[in-house]
């Protein structure tokens, strides 16, 4: 009996000390071939507004070596603790939106005002919140107190409520597509939390109905002009390739020049000013430009492998909270780099999502590469990898 006790102790501490690997290089392969694609797409405009070809990647370089020191320090740091304080923690994901719209600090750009200035640096704040939404959901559908299997007056309504700032204020920043991902996201998190369908059919009417009655006072907003030359854009590309479609036009010429192996690594042709914000939004267009579909073939593999095994760690955490707080992650991510991809290759309209650990954006990869520490935190007390 004493020997069985000492094994399961053993085996204890050593699941405590064991991350997954496959995630962790998936990452760090993502990561790797971000910063090289940043490089290779920046280049030209970078000369062009700076003086300097590589003062992105300098830039992505230093966010990336700040988000490994954060990977890091989150792997090591018991998730757990993050529980205790879900509730101050979406206060703060409520008040970085804020920021925004203090002057001197937020400022617009193309009709959008969601970066701030910070350290010398852009930022975007709903980042943050993104990753603070999912660390609050799941506290909020493991407390005791709100348990989603009871009364649907109990649950239903705090759920909508607490969506309804962040809602708010996502609509006056005109950053719809935070808004999508982090909608998708909170779905995904509510079905995984055990919500009974029935619930789930209540929250997802009275969502509805809500979105229907406040329509008519957020009409302008929701369908700005911008979002309908977006809509113009995708439906008749071709009718409107010198101003509307002109972005995606250019990201599907550099896709269909890529062919089977690609032009060779730096040497994209569209990354020459033709495509508007090659390094952000576009850069899935010159890696297939410049690596063909052999290159886009690997990107989608190592996000199905960094999806699966995500899902694979928040069926095996060792508690409801580290599994819900995986699966968000993992859903988070997934859904950009899906959207993302789905607007370069012109399968839904523009919604300026950038592409996880590969588009061009500090705080975006800080955050991701933080998240990805909590991740493989969880992992540590996973019972079976």
């Amino acid at each position: 009996m004493q020997k069985v006790t000492n094994t399961r102790k053993i085996n204890k501490i050593k699941n405590s000390n064991t991350i997954d690997m496959p995630l962790l290089i998936t990452v760090l392969m993502l990561l790797a071939i971000g910063i090289v694609m940043v490089l290779s797409a920046s280049a030209p405009s970078a000369l062009a507004k700076y003086g300097d070809s590589y003062r992105n990647v300098k830039t992505q370089g230093l966010a990336a070596f700040i988000g490994i020191l954060l990977m890091i320090a989150m792997s090591r740091l018991p998730y757990q603790l993050l529980n205790k304080y879900y509730k101050i923690i979406y206060i703060g994901s409520i008040l970085v939106l804020f920021t925004v719209l203090i002057p001197g600090l937020g400022f617009e750009t193309n009709g959008a005002r969601r970066w701030i200035h910070f350290l010398g640096q852009q930022m975007q704040p709903s980042e943050i919140t993104k990753i603070g939404l999912i660390i609050f959901y799941a506290g909020y559908f493991t407390d005791p107190k709100n348990k989603l299997d009871t009364k649907m007056g109990n649950t239903i309504i705090p759920i909508l409520a607490l969506l309804l700032p962040i809602g708010i204020l996502l609509l006056i920043q005109n950053h719809m597509s935070a808004g999508i991902v982090i909608s998708i996201v909170t779905i995904i998190m509510i079905l995984m939390s055990g919500c009974k369908l029935k619930n789930y059919a209540v929250l997802a009417g009275s969502g509805i109905a809500m979105l229907l009655l406040a329509f008519p006072f957020i009409k302008d907003k929701i369908m700005g002009s911008f979002r309908s030359d977006r809509i113009e854009a995708w439906l008749n590309p071709i009718e409107n390739s010198s101003d509307k479609a002109y972005q995606t036009l250019q990201g599907l010429y550099a896709i269909g020049s890529g062919g089977l192996f690609g032009v060779g690594l730096g040497q994209s042709k569209q990354k020459y000013l033709y495509i508007p914000e090659a390094h952000n939004d576009f850069i899935f267009a010159i890696l297939a430009e410049e690596l063909g579909f052999v290159g886009c073939a690997l990107i989608l593999f190592l996000f199905a492998t960094l999806a699966i095994r995500g899902s694979i760690i928040a069926v095996n955490a060792s508690d409801m909270f580290g599994s819900l707080i995986a699966i968000g992650i993992t859903a988070l991510i997934t859904v950009q780099a899906v959207l993302n991809i789905a607007v370069v290759t012109n399968t839904i309209p523009n919604t300026g999502i950038s592409l996880p650990f590969l588009s061009y954006g500090g705080t975006s990869l800080i955050i991701l590469l933080g998240s990805i520490g909590i991740l493989l935190n969880i992992s540590r007390s996973a019972k079976k990898l």
